[in-house]
């Protein structure tokens, strides 16, 4: 599958999701909102990817969304643009295998809202992010409201959006958005270890992982424990736990398979 903004490669079990536009900083226009979901719907059933590596083209992760095409659209178009990105962030989010932001530069309004919509972010120490929107006149669209204030809690996610102030990566970290910074030269080389880590455990396991939190987090601790024993049940009768117990007792590497 070729796309006009995007570009999706393939290293073993590691996939590369490469944001193309780098003329335009990769802002999102519709056409890449269209093609990022056309591409994570045709990757999301796909056995053979234990994660997937997000990252930009050129000198900018995202550097939002394209505010050109925003310019021609009335309420009702602008709306539809929101409910779009947000179908396609709500797809990136749900992946069954594990997604990495590799935030390689400028990610700011719609880039730091898909970036928070992968399982976490690796950024540049060069990278910028920010919400930005409010000095347009506008609010977060694709999630960023919900997803940062889960990230950092409300009163840190009202400092971030209400400023639309544009924030360093290792601020960033310091805040919770951001897992690890590393010098530019070598982040895409640290993100690609770090997924090949992930790609060496249980594909069963990392998805009922990624259940367990995207569902517990809306739910009280009583009801999260109570999740969380059911996916317990579920992970302890798949093929990876027999696999992984087998392994561990036999002192040999795992073989998983998903099942």
């Amino acid at each position: 599958m070729s796309f006009e903004t995007l570009e999706l490669t393939r290293e073993g079990a590691i996939a590369t999701l490469t944001l193309n536009r780098p003329k335009a900083l990769n802002s999102l226009n519709a056409r890449m909102i269209q093609e990022l979901g056309e591409c994570l719907g045709s990757i999301r059933e796909d056995s053979s990817i234990r994660c997937l590596l997000v990252t930009g083209a050129g000198k900018a992760f995202v550097a939002g969304a394209d505010i050109k095409e925003m310019d021609e659209r009335d309420p009702a178009t602008g709306k539809q643009m929101a409910e779009d990105g947000q179908r396609v962030f709500q797809i990136l989010e749900e992946l069954p295998f594990a997604t990495i932001a590799v935030v390689n530069g400028f990610a700011l309004g719609g880039g730091l809202e898909l970036a928070l919509a992968c399982d976490f972010i690796l950024a540049s120490k060069t990278a910028k992010m920010g919400t930005p929107e409010v000095t347009l006149g506008l609010i977060c669209g694709y999630g960023g409201t919900q997803r940062l204030t889960r990230a950092v809690g409300p009163k840190l996610a009202r400092m971030i959006t209400l400023t639309g102030d544009i924030y360093t990566a290792e601020q960033m970290e310091k805040w919770g958005v951001v897992a690890m910074t590393f010098d530019s030269s070598n982040l895409l080389e640290e993100a690609k270890k770090i997924a090949n880590n992930i790609s060496q455990r249980s594909p069963k396991a990392i998805k009922l992982t990624k259940q367990a939190i995207s569902r517990g987090v809306e739910q009280t601790l009583a009801e999260g424990l109570k999740l969380e024993a059911e996916l317990f049940r579920q992970a302890f009768v798949s093929e990876d736990k027999r696999e992984g117990i087998r392994a561990f007792i036999e002192k040999r590497a795992p073989h998983f398979t998903g099942r």
